[in-house]
């Protein structure tokens, strides 16, 4: 598929995941294959404008880290556009506009969700910002305010006039958060309202098959993939080979986890610094243990490392420990092997879908206190 002038080599996209979409995951996401674009982080536009340091940290790139867009969230419109320019000036291939993030602070100042409540404002916003760079500028957006304002189509039609190059439509209301599962239909009523530019998907993708289905059932010409490479950064090399080939490749083993597992790991202390880079990798670590099996002591041990030497020894720890439960080749045990491994054809439609977004982390309680 085409987004703007860029010719992509998957129609499978990373989205924005708040704290997780950093350099060091796109990267290994990348490295695995199969991932088409990826968006950064949101960023605040005036903090961008202000040079503020962790801002920076969020939007950092690198040329293996092509194609990229950088989301941006605010409502001012002057900062917004010259936020858009800053980003140009960064290398980013695109810009995209946060317009579907529900969590409270971003909705107070006039962004995120609540850009989906006050269309002709929302369009001329946009409009500053097309004019005032030359790299394509994209939306990512929810089907509305909840379900009595599902505005995306709308929205969707007045973002192609103002000259937007794509959209991107999460399943959900923004008074859902979460919660539910995502409405297909939704997003094919946003697909149905646009006439020249892509629609891309999202929600509940956490399966190659999830991905298949949403493309054919709402028509959408791509798919953004967030919670669903928490765990699985194969999911992108997975779904693109069932698109192209209608042949759905096995789960990678304990092996190759830890491989991914241990690049991950380095590039968090190359990007972070030897100090910080370990601790922040302990929220990343248990990812990867959903798949490992038992892992109980793995996972008590990973959230206190400090250092590489711990995550070594963490993980040395852990190997030993795990060989009790697989048989003399190094196997795991049947009885041992996570409820996701199994094949997709041994549990019933859906199943593993609901199974997953159950151990994926997202906020709890009503999207107000958020």
């Amino acid at each position: 598929m085409r987004l703007g002038p860029y010719e992509l080599s998957s129609n499978l996209f990373l989205s924005p995941l708040a704290g997780y979409t950093n350099l060091p995951f796109r990267l290994t996401l990348r490295e695995l294959g199969g991932l088409g674009w990826v968006t950064t982080d949101l960023v605040n536009a005036r903090s961008l404008l202000e040079r503020n340091p962790a801002a920076l940290k969020l939007v950092a790139s690198s040329a293996e880290d092509r194609p990229m867009s950088i989301q941006l969230f605010g409502s001012v419109p002057t900062e917004m556009r010259d936020a858009a320019r800053i980003c140009e000036d960064l290398g980013a291939q695109a810009v995209d506009i946060n317009m579907g993030c529900p969590v409270r602070k971003v909705v107070r100042v006039g962004g995120g969700s609540a850009m989906m409540t006050e269309l002709n404002q929302t369009a001329a916003l946009v409009r500053g910002m097309i004019e005032a760079v030359k790299i394509p500028v994209t939306a990512k957006m929810r089907l509305g305010w909840d379900d009595e304002n599902l505005t995306a189509p709308d929205l969707a039609r007045v973002l192609e006039d103002a000259g937007v190059a794509a959209v991107f439509v999460h399943g959900r209301t923004r008074a859902q958060g979460f919660s539910g599962t995502v409405n297909l239909a939704g997003i094919a009523a946003v697909v149905q309202a646009v006439k020249r530019i892509p629609v891309i998907g999202n929600g509940d993708v956490t399966t190659p098959e999830a991905a298949r289905a949403m493309i054919e059932q709402t028509g959408c010409a791509g798919v953004s993939i967030g919670r669903g490479a928490f765990y699985d950064p194969w999911i992108f090399r997975r779904t693109h080979h069932l698109l192209t080939s209608g042949e759905l490749w096995p789960e990678p083993g304990f092996d190759e986890r830890v491989r991914v597992m241990r690049r991950h790991f380095e590039r968090y202390c190359e990007f972070y610094g030897e100090e910080k880079g370990p601790r922040l990798f302990r929220k990343v670590a248990p990812w990867y243990a959903k798949r490992f099996g038992p892992a109980k002591p793995f996972k008590r041990r990973i959230i206190t490392i400090d250092s590489r030497a711990d995550f070594d020894a963490a993980l040395a720890e852990y190997i030993a420990w795990r060989a009790t439960y697989c048989d003399e080749h190094g196997q795991l045990l049947p009885k041992f092997v996570p409820p996701p491994m199994v094949a997709s054809f041994l549990r019933p439609p859906g199943e593993a879908d609901a199974r997953e977004r159950e151990s994926i982390p997202v906020p709890k309680g009503p999207v107000d206190v958020w």
